[in-house]
């Protein structure tokens, strides 16, 4: 479920806590987070409703007009609408994941295994621990140009550092990327 950053920032400011979508399948399910560019924001509940149920009070708290709500969910054909229900947010958990630099054997030997399974089922072959490498050398360069080094496409090359990031070993920025302190203190101790 994409949000919008005015949305989110209303989210944030506690005037939106519903949000409306019609989806052949619910991509949020309730007690879950979606990770949105504000946070991690809670999901508590997802329920399906036939757009004429959905009243002045529902869209006031969708934050848009009733019949701009109706407009857009009518917009698309296919699918049932939804009525997702938001909370707060929580942390996200990558942040403490990637401060934590203090890695036993079991721990390295943990992620390396994760990382030989994400080359394994690469097309293009092993690619974790060089792109780990070609990051710490180029920290905040843009992933075009990482990508271009690389000779991959530019979407490919972030969607694999996204799988890195998920691990707690990657930051983003704006320009590209630098390790962080758990991905630096794992490549220092594969290459011991």
């Amino acid at each position: 479920m994409l949000l919008r950053r005015p949305i989110l920032d209303r989210i944030v400011a506690g005037e939106v806590d519903l949000v409306f979508r019609r989806w052949v399948r619910p991509t949020v399910k309730a007690g879950g987070t979606l990770r949105t560019a504000a946070g991690m924001l809670r999901i508590e509940r997802v329920t399906a409703v036939a757009i004429d149920e959905i009243t002045s009070d529902d869209a006031r708290r969708a934050g848009i007009g009733l019949e701009e709500l109706r407009a857009f969910l009518l917009a698309k054909e296919k699918g049932e609408v939804y009525r997702v229900e938001v909370g707060g947010f929580v942390p996200d958990p990558r942040v403490a994941l990637r401060e934590d630099d203090q890695l036993s054997a079991e721990d390295v030997e943990e992620i390396r295994r994760r990382l030989e399974r994400l080359d394994r089922t690469a097309k293009s072959g092993p690619w974790t621990i060089r792109y780990l490498r070609l990051i710490a050398e180029n920290p905040h360069v843009r992933a075009q140009d990482l990508a271009d080094g690389l000779g991959v496409a530019r979407d490919v090359f972030k969607e694999d550092v996204r799988k890195l990031k998920e691990r707690g070993l990657t930051i983003s920025h704006s320009p590209g990327y630098e390790l962080s302190p758990r991905g630096r203190a794992l490549l220092e101790r594969l290459e011991a």
